[in-house]
């Protein structure tokens, strides 16, 4: 999420929201890996446009300590991740 307020860059996450599995008692399960599909349009696929996507990155990264993470607060039984709403931690 903070990579689209930063700068507008969109992303999909592939790890513990998608794969992981909440079990009976509310606890999850994470998945293996964490990663981020960055959604870069084909359109304005030039070297400009992945040199400000890296820079969005960089700025973010910057300030990990600072950020808080999210959970779930509803999500549906199958494919979670496409209608799942968070909120702040």
């Amino acid at each position: 999420m903070e990579l689209y307020r930063a700068g507008g860059v969109r992303g999909v996450e592939i790890g513990s929201v998608m794969f992981g599995k909440r079990q009976p008692d509310g606890s999850e399960i994470a998945a293996p890996l964490e990663l981020v599909r960055l959604a870069v349009p084909r359109r304005t696929y030039t070297q400009s446009h992945i040199d400000y996507v890296a820079e969005v990155i960089a700025e973010v990264a910057r300030r990990k300590d600072r950020l808080r993470g999210y959970r779930i607060v509803d999500q549906a039984p199958w494919l979670r991740h496409f209608t799942a709403r968070f909120e702040p931690l």
